[in-house]
């Protein structure tokens, strides 16, 4: 039994980027023996163990082949005489295709690490065609690491085409595409998601957040952007969706609703916290009402750090719409019950002085 560190720990380790999550390959074992050491199987489709200590993915070396359409059409065969080689060839790109012994001994069967050194994002073979999923990932790897210099190479960039043009993105569960989205959200250049699904034709997959302007998705790389909620807002605004094409898109992609609710908020408030102190005062207390600024005044930082994206040359703040929060706090219902209102009439007259005052 041999185990080996593989993908993503052993290429993060040669960037010299934090390596967060670790996985193993474990070549000449049995799932018989892996249980009688303790390692706990998990694996639907292959054999995948968990460590009895630090609960980390070891799988069997396996082999793989195409069996069907889509992301899930294949046939997993693992064997104690599955080679480490054999197990790195079904990877998607030679970055991901390394391998590390307990001695730090690294076997690179694929130059994954020249093509770290040249900054290029390249498929190991042209099993890369088979599995449709890879588009994506391709596109969430380059917003990950384009700040790094990374670019995708010509050749990978015409098979990602040709999985586009063959139509087998249609095979991809709404679920997985949401899943790749979202990890690029999270990256440091998400504009380059959009950009690598555009180059491959597969920036359909986005529906109606595909047609932002190419000079404009620079504005999803601000580092004032705090979350990936307030990018997938900003790429709505961007994207200029009204509220159904935005339900539409949720529903479709299955989005959370943490998403759309700040999406929705983005496209109902966001001139008025770009602009505060010019709004009318409807609007500043649409705004001080739904997010419950009274109590709760930093809800409104995310639609700030979209503002701030939006507007890098000024200084925007939540200064003044704190200021208003609590000048419209001071309308106290405790105040009007004495000169007579109750009921509906109460908050009527509530909310007329306090559209006065915000006046």
């Amino acid at each position: 039994m041999q185990i080996y560190l593989v993908g993503g720990a052993v290429r993060d380790q040669l960037l010299g980027l934090p390596v967060k999550d670790r996985d193993w390959v474990v070549v000449g074992a049995t799932p018989e023996e892996m249980t009688n050491q303790g390692f706990r199987p998990v694996g639907s489709d292959f054999p995948v163990f968990l460590h009895p200590e630090t609960h980390e993915e070891y799988a069997l070396a396996r082999t793989e082949r195409k069996s069907g359409r889509g992301y899930k059409g294949f046939t997993f065969h693992t064997s104690p005489d599955v080679t480490l080689e054999e197990d790195l060839i079904r990877r998607d790109l030679t970055i991901n295709a390394m391998a590390m012994d307990d001695q730090g001994n690294i076997t690179d069967p694929f130059n994954g690490q020249q093509d770290i050194q040249n900054r290029i994002l390249r498929h190991v073979s042209d099993a890369f065609l088979e599995d449709p999923l890879r588009v994506l990932r391709v596109a969430r790897f380059l917003a990950r690491f384009a700040h790094l210099g990374f670019t995708i190479g010509p050749e990978t960039l015409e098979l990602m085409g040709k999985i586009a043009s063959d139509g087998e993105l249609d095979h991809l569960t709404p679920e997985r595409v949401w899943q790749e989205f979202e990890r690029a959200l999270a990256a440091i250049t998400s504009s380059a998601f959009w950009e690598a699904l555009d180059a491959s034709k597969a920036l359909y997959l986005l529906q109606g957040l595909g047609r932002i302007p190419s000079e404009q998705l620079i504005t999803l790389n601000s580092e004032e952007l705090q979350a990936s909620e307030e990018k997938f807002a900003l790429a709505c605004h961007l994207a200029e969706l009204n509220s159904d094409e935005l339900d539409n898109l949720c529903e479709s992609l299955r989005i959370p609703n943490r998403y759309r609710d700040l999406a929705k908020a983005q496209l109902r408030h966001g001139a008025t916290v770009q602009t505060f102190r010019q709004a009318n005062a409807e609007a500043k207390l649409d705004l001080i009402s739904e997010f419950k600024l009274i109590k709760q005044p930093e809800a409104i930082e995310p639609l700030i750090h979209i503002a701030r994206a939006l507007r890098p040359n000024e200084v925007i703040t939540s200064d003044s719409i704190e200021q208003a929060a609590q000048e419209v706090a001071k309308i106290q219902a405790k105040d009007l019950i004495p000169e007579g209102f109750s009921g509906v009439e109460l908050g009527r007259e509530i909310r007329k002085r306090q559209l006065l005052l915000l006046e």
